[in-house]
């Protein structure tokens, strides 16, 4: 059962470091990072964050928006990040105190990703078409790679057995 917690922990771990950030999850390594003052994990929120306003064409007239988009996904990237390290730091806790870290980690992603798609709502309607066009197809995209676990796009398609 630990396992199984543990694997589908990782599985939203990979999904919530920001669902803005999950649908960047092809960003070019050569997007710049962060500062060198900033974790592995703020450096790749922050080169995520750069792609993505590339991708999007973000306007001048969109910057207030962006921010506040931008905002949202270091925010939650902070806080998942935060409680995954608690996870890590706890040892020798019971099936249930696992299972309520868990589904604190399972809220707070849900939590965050209700913040994230309230700061897109005003930034996407600022869209023009092609921007439209442009986010349509990054968030199907990722969709379509990461599978239906992430709750949006395509599902992957399972393995065939050899």
């Amino acid at each position: 059962m630990k396992k199984t917690l543990l694997a589908l922990a990782c599985a939203l771990s990979l999904s919530s470091l920001s669902i803005g950030v999950a649908f960047a999850q092809n960003a070019p390594a050569s997007a710049p990072a962060a500062a060198s003052s900033a974790t592995p994990h703020e450096a790749r929120v922050e080169q995520r964050i750069t792609y993505l306003h590339q991708q999007l064409k973000i306007t001048p007239a969109q910057e207030q928006q962006w921010n506040a988009f931008a905002d949202v996904m270091r925010n939650n990237g902070t806080t998942m990040a935060n409680l995954y390290e608690q996870r890590k730091a706890a040892t020798n806790q019971s099936a249930l105190d696992d299972m309520k870290q868990y589904s604190d980690i399972a809220q707070a992603h849900a939590d965050g990703m209700k913040k994230l798609v309230d700061a897109f709502e005003p930034l996407y309607n600022s869209f023009s078409p092609d921007q439209k066009k442009l986010a349509d197809t990054t968030f199907h995209q990722t969709g379509e790679h990461h599978g239906h676990e992430h709750g949006h796009g395509k599902a992957a398609k399972p393995a065939q057995s050899q």
